[in-house]
């Protein structure tokens, strides 16, 4: 199939290409700068997307938005957060509706959609929390109705905590827990769930070649864990010691508002839609994706 990719050069974007391109398919990056003939200008600001460049395309990947954690939350780190999620899809949105192909919109979505819901386990149905991170994921999906109203397949991914060494949380954990500096955050008690880089990309294939899936679908692996034992099986892999947590206190006091909904918020979530549909997960426990992403095998027994 034909594919284009928003945020095609970003984290999630380079593994979802590699895929794609390994299973035959042709890949189109919808991006601001564009480095090739085949990849396809776009600027949300400006209501810039030339539709007769997506005449051929079968499935749009939406991915592109603002990173959540590039800096101290205040009023216009979080209008762009907002912003760049809401008028990105906003376009993409209303320009796919306009084709007759009609191809399938994979959007982007966050499992902060669900908020911070304790040991409480959260699988599509459940409903969106509260917070700012919650209220930018409600809008992020309406953001896609235009195309839902033509007609067309969306699927909004409710990613969790993405596992790997280029980026994310996990990348800048990487440093203090090398330097035996880690430990749990806050109580420790709150629930992280995750999903390592290669499986997520791989669901997000599987999503596509899927066509009874719609609507959220969370993706993240089938056991979150919490906190305490994220950080612990994080410094075991590492061969590390992990005594040095950081306290709620500490937490806010270095990242403010951003501590509360990206590292003491507890979100069980559960990938009920995409098990039901099939997906075999490449990595379901946290030791086994953790060694896969840091390369650290296993010790022989």
């Amino acid at each position: 199939m034909h594919v284009a990719i928003t945020g095609g050069y970003g984290l999630v974007g380079r593994a979802l290409q590699q895929q794609l391109r390994q299973a035959g398919h042709t890949v189109s990056i919808i991006t601001r700068h564009p480095r090739s003939e085949q990849d396809i200008p776009w600027n949300p600001e400006e209501s810039f997307l030339p539709i007769e460049r997506l005449a051929s395309v079968e499935v749009v990947f939406h991915l592109a938005g603002e990173n959540i954690a590039s800096g101290r939350w205040n009023a216009a780190t979080q209008a762009r957060i907002r912003d760049s999620r809401v008028r990105g899809t906003q376009l993409i949105s209303s320009t796919v509706a306009q084709l007759g192909s009609a191809p399938a919109l994979i959007c982007a979505s966050a499992i902060g959609y669900y908020g911070d819901r304790g040991d409480a386990w959260l699988d599509e149905a459940a409903g969106p929390g509260e917070g700012f991170l919650a209220d930018v994921c409600r809008q992020w999906e309406q953001a896609a109705e235009p195309a839902r109203l033509a007609g067309l397949r969306v699927v909004h991914m409710r990613i969790g905590v993405v596992l790997a060494i280029e980026g994310g949380a996990l990348a800048k954990m990487l440093l203090p827990f090398r330097l035996g500096l880690g430990g749990r955050i806050g109580s420790g008690r709150q629930y992280w769930s995750w999903i390592e880089l290669s499986d997520l990309a791989a669901m997000m294939v599987f999503v596509m070649e899927h066509a009874e899936l719609s609507g959220p679908v969370n993706a993240v692996a089938p056991q979150p864990v919490t906190n305490q034992e994220f950080t612990r099986t994080l410094a075991r892999v590492l061969r590390r010691p992990a005594f040095l947590p950081m306290p709620a206190w500490a937490a806010r006091l270095a990242l403010g508002k951003m501590a509360d909904e990206l590292l003491l918020a507890s979100t069980r979530v559960s990938p009920a839609k995409i098990r039901a549909a099939g997906y075999a997960f490449r990595f379901e426990q946290l030791e086994p994706a953790l060694r896969h992403v840091l390369g650290r095998p296993a010790p022989a027994e």
